[in-house]
């Protein structure tokens, strides 16, 4: 059970326009019935497990050495994102990972050896142990990424945050769709875009954004439609040109992700008739030399309850890793290297184009 009562995350200051799949009790809130969604649409090539035979993987996918350990810390977060594969928002306070399980992910992470631990949500920040987490993690001398939607960072119990989190050497992976108001407000909602430069300058005057190793600000871009981002370096060099210009704002690097056919993406693919066009596009751009860097092998995404999974969308759907008790509290290293990865037609997101992870591009540029 979460330690956040809903009358907390009503101060939140939520934006994006929307509520939650879960509180609107639409049926795509139900990962059963996304996968039914998406499977059932007709497609005119093979699916992704006959893709992948047919380019040496007949055996599927298999995980190797888990390098990084991603801690989803709940679906709580100030804003309701069109794009949100998690379905996050303001009333999702009840699914916030408890005490215990943070004590869990930190033993197994003794365990396990990752390198990175990367800190999601929702808004991670939200998290009433988020600090604590992270001193324990930079106690032990693992690289921390905190996924951050930037806005999160202007709220009044968050204020000191950037300068905090500078300290430590918090690399901030910030949300941003578009370096112009229209498209980032139309995904995250009217007032989102003022909101996110605010909080890039806090960062910025933190000493992020400057070349600084220890302060490292990666922004994320998710195209605001039913199409693949552009160019993974030649969208970095014309946003780094933007940003300085009209805001006299810099970052380190820039990623761009696939948007996945999953909760509220999913919703309104669904909503504008585009379901089956953008999984025939998704299936069309797919690409063999994104596979050998796909997260789902390196990775291992752990939920709010403490159940694994191959990967963030994996969790989110519900389809847990493949090992015997696929709890945080019960894993070793020779329970996860080599299990087969659990797949379907959404993994078309990452292996579309240049690929797309966590990390950005998959495929060799």
């Amino acid at each position: 059970m979460s330690t956040l009562p809903p009358e907390h995350a009503r101060d939140l200051g939520a934006g994006g326009g929307l509520s939650s799949l879960r509180a609107r009790r639409v049926p795509l809130a139900e990962p059963t019935v996304q996968r039914a969604t998406l499977d059932a649409v007709p497609l005119s090539g093979a699916d992704f497990d006959a893709r992948l035979a047919g380019i040496g993987y007949a055996d599927g996918l298999r995980a190797g050495t888990v390098d990084i350990l991603q801690l989803n810390l709940g679906k709580l977060c100030n804003m309701t994102c069109r794009h949100c594969h998690v379905d996050a928002g303001p009333d999702r306070w009840a699914e916030t990972m408890a005490p215990d399980t943070v004590a869990a992910c930190l033993d197994a992470l003794d365990r396990l050896g990752a390198r990175t631990v990367d800190l999601t949500g929702g808004a991670p920040e939200l998290h009433p142990g988020f600090r604590p987490l992270v001193d324990a993690l930079v106690d032990r001398g693992v690289h921390v990424l905190d996924r951050c939607n930037l806005s999160v960072l202007l709220l009044p119990r968050n204020a000191g945050l950037a300068d905090w989190m500078a300290e430590r050497g918090v690399e901030v992976v910030a949300s941003l769709p578009h370096p112009r108001r229209l498209n980032t407000d139309a995904q995250r909602g009217a007032g989102a875009f003022d909101k996110s430069i605010a909080a890039l300058r806090l960062l910025n005057d933190a000493g992020y954004g400057r070349g600084d190793p220890r302060r490292v600000l990666t922004l994320v871009h998710n195209p605001a439609g039913a199409f693949l981002p552009g160019a993974q370096a030649s969208m970095q060099a014309d946003w780094r040109a933007s940003l300085q210009r009209d805001h006299q704002l810099s970052f380190d690097r820039l990623i761009a992700l696939n948007n996945m056919p999953i909760a509220r993406f999913l919703e309104w693919l669904e909503s504008t008739g585009n379901t089956a066009a953008y999984l025939e596009r998704l299936l069309a751009a797919f690409n063999p030399a994104a596979v050998d860097g796909l997260m789902c092998r390196s990775t291992l995404s752990v939920g709010w309850d403490g159940q694994v999974y191959d990967c963030d969308f994996n969790q989110m759907l519900q389809l847990p890793a493949d090992v015997p008790r696929p709890h945080i509290r019960d894993l070793t290293p020779d329970t996860l290297i080599g299990r087969r990865v659990a797949t379907g037609r959404h993994c078309f997101g990452c292996t579309a184009g240049a690929g797309s992870s966590c990390g950005g591009a998959t495929a060799p540029s």
